[in-house]
Order: structure tokens, then C-alpha cells, then sequence
């Protein structure tokens, strides 16, 4: 067996620039054993500290504890962020290894009676230490973190639940990889004489993705929404429309080795065992349990009323949808493909404009400016690409960031454009976290996009929903940017579910401040803003599809939570699914925004598993938190922009959220601003 020196290894020992590993000298092959000895070195430091013979302290078990695992830490952090960004069979595959080796690892850990016993013995003593306030939340919430993993179970219980964590761990990672392999695999290649209604930016974007599949010269429609839904909008072709449609809602579920169908329904049995191995009355209620939504119960009282009103309002622009298909000649009943398609053309008609017209002003590199400049207005940091330093792949961008001082931050890596190696979606990770514990580390944090890359030489160009996305996905960065913490285990976005969306939700408020679209949204060609006369449409037709997207998302929400607030498990998911839309009166015409075989969010890891209301709860207090801003009328308003760093960027899980909110805020909101800003109240 080959000694790996985890001091002086590439994975292991970072030696680039601004705190990065060298990625140069990373190589797929090694990971397996690197993990292997990270694995051995993180279990003996975690026996030393179980077995010290010293009474239990903060510093000998506690932070301790934090501290471990510097090498483990690196190792996953690299491997996790190809495994999603820039994957290959060799990553794939130990991915299925490394993820139930990992889950029976730190069950392990949550499992040692020994470790618990020093754990539990500071919390029955917590009030007599004399802990700052971080401090004796860290010990708090790891104390629950050890019970809820199963420290107080039997010897036959814990085997069993570490059996389940490693089955789960392993089942997620397939389900990842079966979407990405459909979502790969797929693409419609089209000739310009199928591309009747599609504007030039969409055109480029095909025509690129085309030439990326070995078929230049052709225009292919892919599976990233960035092709997909500009697609569905602007095709004329009715029957190419159908196809791209079914496609894109039936990833995971076309039989055959990439099919999810039996993935979900052994997750949910798994999970559904682990609730009740562990006391709970059901999954939903054992990850709710440390959420500020708490019950399933609060969940369902947030989301039915938002469900009832805008099924309503989609009803209503439905009926309006059929009248423009029947004045177009349409014959054909009127279908889930169909919407998107005479919904831009409704906006044509009710607003004088459409989505076509505000790309030109929605360059890319013009949104990326708008991000920092409205970082720097409200919390003094700025931004430095820094050229020529490698990440993971070429497309990655590297930018230090800067205290108001000049000094070092942290550091922000970006990776914007969309490839067949890259999972769909958006997200925010990071490298490291920023805490001060031990040596402390400085942040390196990163934003993961799939926009459509277009030809060399050309205008990456945004919708208004990319847009969005962007500045949601900087939101969630400058959680992890900003993070000014002691302990590694509450730094940034180590925060409850349903307040981790506040940050990045809040952040997409900024976008369409006029004076931030006066200075960033400015024409790809003439260099002119955007006239205040498509500012003030597009403002105006803000919640104009406000019935169409509640229903996408609430009814992946609903869905979620009826999958895991029963006590066992559905004997057939999918016909569960569609049990449970027809008993909310699903409209026909609108799909789901993620169907149970391609729902990752849910099913590929647990991480929003009875959890994807999150964004809704969070919503409730972005658009109060934003409204605190208008109150003063003036959206960068310099002492709420400090109350917000202090209390909601900068604290991270230092606090109860419920008491960070209040901090900044003085007061919980109620969902009508919520309904107000979603155009449903």
C-alpha cells in the first residue's frame, strides 16, 4: 500500500495563491488514496480526544473536535467540487465509493460513546462555564447534532442508523449521477430551418452548444435551462417544443440504468426508518426539528394559502393564454408546452414588450459588475481579478477580496458557463470557511452557473431570471465572504435551512434598483443604458407570470413535504406524486419546476429534503428585510446596511436566527409582504 504524506500532498497541502489549492497538480487518480489516509488520520485525532484522560474542557474537546480533520477537509473540498462542477467516469465512480465511506465515518463519530460522554458532560455544565454567546451555542448545537445522530441508541440501533446513513449517502450520489447522465446524453439537433421565432442570442447559444457535441454548423437544443426555457418561449414549432418539454421533465425517469424511479422510493424507506429509529413521528419532523419552522404543521400553514391563491391567478392567466393559442389558429388543446410560449406573447401585448428586448442590456460581465458594486455600496469590500491562476477547469475565474483597508478578505472563484461535465442548477460552495479558531482561515468561496456559453468574440448575454440568479448565487457568497465568527461550525451558511435563503433572496433585490440597472445594464453594442421606458415595463411586468412560477414551486414544496411527512414511506413515488397534485388541483398546463425522478435538491444528498419551502420562508423575510431599505428611501442606506452586515451576513449560525432578525429588523414579519412582492395579495 503506497504511504501518502497528507502533509505535503497536492490535495491536502494548499500551496497556490490566495489560500487555493494547486490545482495543476491535482490528479483524479489519487484521490482514493489520499481519502483513505485523510480518513485514518481524522479517526485518530478524534480518538485521542475520546480517550484523553483530562477532565473535559472547551479547548481539549470542543475545539478540538473543530480542528480536526484540516486534511480530510481539503480533500473533500477539492473532490466535491469536481464531483458537481467538473465530473468525469473516474470522479463518478468514486464518488459511489467515497460517499458511504464518508457517511460511516461520521456516523461513527456521532456514534462514539466516549466522545459524547465529554460532549454531554460540558453541556450538563454549560451554564456554570462562562461561555461567550457563540461559544455556548457551538456546544449547544453540536450536543443536539450528537443526539439527533444517534448518541443516546442502543449498540443495535446505532449500526442499523450508521446502515442507513451509508445506504443513503451512496443512493444520493446515484441519484445525482443518473440526472447528469440524462441530461448529457440528450440534445436535439435542429437545421436553421427549424428555428422560426428564436432571437439571435438563443440562436448563438445553440449553435455553440452544437458545435461543444461534435455537430457544427447545427443548433441543438439541450436540457440546462439556459437553452431549454428561451426555447420553449420563442420556438414557433409546436411539436419541437413538445419534444424539448417531455425531455426536460422526464430526466430520471426513461428506464433502463439511469432511472430514479427505484433510487426515491429506497430513499424514502430509508429515511422514513431513521425518523422512527430516532423518535421522530416522521422524517419531515426529525430535519425540522432545528429549523425556525420547526413542525411540518407551519410548513403546510405557510404554504397552502400561497397554493390556493396562485392556482387562482394561474387559472385566470390560463384562460387568457387559450384566447391568444385560439387567435393564433391553434386547434390542438392547449398544453404544458404551450405556456411559456403565448405567456411572452400575453407580455407583448399587455406590457409592450418582450423578454428578447432586455438581453442586449443584461451582458454578463455587466451583471458580475453590478454584483460587486452593490457589494462595495452597502459593505465597503471590492473585487481584483486575478488572471492566470488555475482552478478546475479554464472557465473558472479567480477574484481576491478586499477589506475596506486593502487587506485580504478572502478569495471568490467563479464558474459561469454550462458543459456537459457540470450538473444543471446554481449553486454557492466554498474551499474553506472563514473562522478565527486555532490559526483561523480566510474564506475562499464559489459561485457555480450554467449559463449558455456563446462564440468566441461574443456578448454572453442574460434573461432577467439569469440575471436573478446570478445576483441570488453572489448572495449566498457574500454569506461566506463576510463571516466574521470564532468557530468553523456556525461560519457563513452554516446556518438552519429556512434562513439560509435569506441572504442570496434578499441580495436579488438589488438587481433592479434603477440606479444599479441605470450604471450596469447597458446595450452590448451602442453601450447606452436601459431606457427608463423598458425599466419601468419591465418593472411593471415583474409578477406578470406571478401565478405560473408560485405554482412550479409550491407544488415541488408540497410535494416534498408530503413525501416526508408521512410515518412510512409511499410503495410508489410517482403515483404518490401524481396522487397528491391531483388532490391540490394541479393545473394541467403547468409542470412541476422539479419532478420526484430529477428533484436533486431533495433526493441527491438530503440537504433540502423536507426542506425546499425554504425558499418561501425565506422570502417572507427578504421582503420585509428589503423593505426596511425602501422605508428609509434609500435602497444602500448606510446604517441598515451595517445592522445587515453585522446581523445577517457577518454572523452566520452564530445566533439563533429568529434572534439575528430581530437584531437587524426589530420585529418578524408576516407573509403579506411576501404575497405583496409576488403580485398574489
Amino acid at each position: 500500500m503506497t504511504t501518502i504524506d497528507l502533509g505535503s500532498h497536492p490535495l491536502t497541502l494548499w500551496t497556490g495563491p490566495l489560500g487555493l489549492p494547486d490545482f495543476s497538480a491535482v490528479s483524479d487518480d489519487a484521490f482514493g488514496t489520499v481519502f483513505d489516509a485523510a480518513l485514518v488520520a481524522h479517526q485518530a485525532e478524534i480518538d485521542a480526544i475520546a480517550a484523553s484522560p483530562q477532565p473535559a474542557t472547551i479547548d481539549n474537546t470542543l475545539a478540538a473536535m473543530e480542528l480536526a480533520g484540516e486534511a480530510l477537509g481539503h480533500v473533500s473540498a477539492i473532490f466535491w467540487c469536481l464531483a458537481g462542477a467538473h465530473t468525469n467516469d473516474t470522479i463518478q465512480a468514486l464518488e459511489r465509493e467515497v460517499a458511504p465511506k464518508m457517511a460511516r465515518h461520521y456516523s461513527g463519530i456521532s456514534m462514539n460513546a466516549a466522545l459524547f460522554a465529554r460532549i454531554d458532560a460540558l453541556y450538563q455544565a454549560r451554564a456554570t462555564l462562562d461561555l461567550d454567546a457563540e461559544t455556548l451555542r457551538v456546544l449547544e448545537q453540536t450536543w443536539k447534532g450528537f443526539v439527533r445522530s444517534g448518541a443516546r441508541l442502543d449498540a443495535a440501533g446505532k449500526e442499523r442508523l450508521a446502515a442507513i446513513n451509508e445506504d443513503l449517502a451512496g443512493l444520493g450520489a446515484r441519484f445525482g449521477q443518473n440526472v447528469l447522465a440524462d441530461e448529457k446524453d440528450w440534445a436535439l439537433f435542429l437545421e436553421e430551418g427549424d428555428l422560426a421565432g428564436l432571437p439571435d442570442f438563443l440562436k448563438s447559444a445553440m449553435a455553440e452548444a452544437a458545435e461543444t457535441r461534435g455537430q457544427a454548423g447545427k443548433y441543438a437544443v439541450t436540457l440546462s435551462r439556459s437553452i431549454y426555457e428561451p426555447f420553449t418561449t420563442f420556438s414557433e414549432r409546436r411539436d419541437l417544443r413538445e419534444k424539448a418539454f417531455k425531455a426536460f421533465t422526464r430526466r430520471g425517469q426513461n428506464g433502463g440504468a439511469t432511472d430514479n424511479g427505484e433510487v426515491v422510493k429506497r430513499t424514502l424507506e430509508l429515511r422514513a426508518e431513521k425518523a422512527r429509529l430516532l423518535g421522530y413521528d416522521s422524517f419531515a419532523a426529525l430535519k425540522l426539528d432545528d429549523t425556525m419552522a420547526k413542525k411540518p404543521e407551519a410548513v403546510f400553514g405557510l404554504l397552502d394559502p400561497v397554493w390556493d391563491k396562485a392556482r387562482a391567478k394561474a387559472a385566470a392567466d390560463q384562460a387568457e393564454l387559450r384566447r391568444l393559442a385560439a387567435a393564433a389558429g391553434s386547434n390542438e388543446p392547449f398544453a404544458a408546452w404551450d405556456w411559456r410560449f403565448y405567456q411572452e406573447r400575453l407580455r407583448a401585448e399587455k406590457y409592450d414588450f418582450d423578454e428578447a428586448e432586455l438581453k442586449p442590456y443584461l451582458q454578463l460581465e455587466r451583471v458580475i459588475a453590478a454584483c460587486f458594486d452593490v457589494a462595495t455600496r452597502l459593505f465597503g469590500i471590492s473585487f481584483e481579478e486575478k488572471k492566470g491562476i488555475a482552478a478546475w477547469h479554464p472557465d473558472v475565474r479567480v477574484f481576491e477580496v478586499k477589506h475596506p483597508d486593502g487587506s485580504t478578505l478572502g478569495t471568490f472563484l467563479a464558474d459561469y458557463f454550462a458543459r456537459p461535465s457540470k450538473r444543471s442548477g446554481a449553486w454557492m460552495s466554498g474551499l474553506e470557511s472563514g473562522y478565527r479558531l486555532g490559526k483561523g482561515a480566510k474564506p475562499v468561496i464559489y459561485n457555480v452557473m450554467n449559463f449558455a456559453k456563446p462564440p468566441a468574440g461574443a456578448a454572453a448575454l442574460l434573461s432577467v431570471d439569469e440575471a436573478k440568479t446570478l445576483f441570488h448565487e453572489f448572495g449566498h457568497a457574500l454569506h461566506g465572504m463576510l463571516s466574521d465568527v470564532t468557530w468553523p461550525s456556525v461560519s457563513g451558511t452554516s446556518v438552519s435551512r429556512d434562513f439560509v435563503e435569506l441572504p442570496s433572496q434578499l441580495y436579488e433585490h438589488w438587481l433592479t434598483v434603477p440606479q444599479v440597472l441605470e450604471k450596469h445594464a447597458l446595450h452590448e453594442k451602442t453601450g447606452q443604458p436601459m431606457p427608463k421606458v423598458l425599466i419601468d415595463k419591465m418593472l411593471a411586468a415583474r409578477n406578470f407570470d406571478a401565478g405560473f412560477a408560485t405554482v412550479e414551486f409550491t407544488s415541488s414544496a408540497l410535494v416534498d413535504m408530503a413525501y416526508h411527512a408521512r410515518s412510512d414511506a409511499p410503495a410508489d413515488p410517482l403515483a404518490f406524486e401524481a396522487e397528491t397534485l391531483e388532490k391540490l388541483g394541479m393545473p394541467d398546463a403547468i409542470a412541476m419546476r422539479h419532478r420526484t425522478p430529477h428533484f436533486s435538491h431533495v433526493f441527491s444528498g438530503d440537504g433540502y429534503s423536507a426542506g425546499y419551502y425554504s425558499y418561501m420562508w425565506s422570502e417572507v423575510l427578504d421582503a420585509d428585510a428589503f423593505a426596511a431599505f425602501e422605508e428609509t428611501g434609500d435602497p444602500f442606506n448606510p446604517d441598515m446596511a451595517a445592522k445587515l452586515k453585522q446581523h445577517i451576513y457577518a454572523a452566520g449560525g452564530s445566533k439563533d436566527p429568529e434572534e439575528l432578525y430581530l437584531a437587524f429588523r426589530g420585529k418578524m414579519p408576516s407573509p403579506e409582504a411576501m404575497m405583496v412582492k409576488r403580485g398574489l395579495a
